[in-house]
């Protein structure tokens, strides 16, 4: 009787699990968000993008003069009075023309010093560049380093 029961119990569970079914394949689960919060940050993720784009854009644009300039100093090479030429062209580009233009002299270093810390070793080099004849030696390239720094690190007008 007992190798009977063990028959039958083999048996009906041989039944019972060939009367399973496999379950349903679950449907598949979207990618999108489904809730509001996250079409929210969503939001406010692409609107900062765009306003961070379009701050960058504004500062290139506003600092396209000193791309320029730097571009022209560097073509310039040692040549006193063309980087003479480039500081003032440079600072017509950032600050008002009645500041700018009738400066000369002690007046333009004045000017150069107050906006960017032109340093003073540089001054009678580019106060004599536009009329002597370039001299051998570190005062142009004082004066290019001179430059430079101011291109690059002067405070523009409002």
């Amino acid at each position: 009787m007992n190798e009977e029961t063990d028959t039958a119990a083999a048996e009906s569970l041989v039944s019972l699990m060939d009367r399973l079914i496999e379950p349903p394949v679950p449907p598949p689960i979207p990618l999108t968000p489904e809730t509001a919060g996250w079409w929210l940050l969503g939001a406010l993720v692409l609107t900062g993008l765009a306003y961070g784009a379009w701050r960058l854009w504004l500062y290139r644009r506003a600092n396209a003069y000193r791309r320029a300039a730097l571009a022209e100093l560097s073509a310039a090479g040692d040549d006193p009075a063309a980087i003479a030429a480039v500081l003032r062209r440079a600072a017509l580009a950032a600050f008002p023309r009645e500041t700018v233009a009738s400066a000369t002299g002690e007046a333009w270093l004045a000017f150069l010093r107050s906006t960017g810390g032109f340093p003073a070793q540089a001054g009678p080099a580019l106060l004599g560049a536009p009329y002597a004849p370039p001299r051998a030696g570190g005062e142009a390239a004082l004066l290019r380093k001179a430059a430079d720094r101011w291109i690059r690190t002067h405070r523009r007008a409002p």
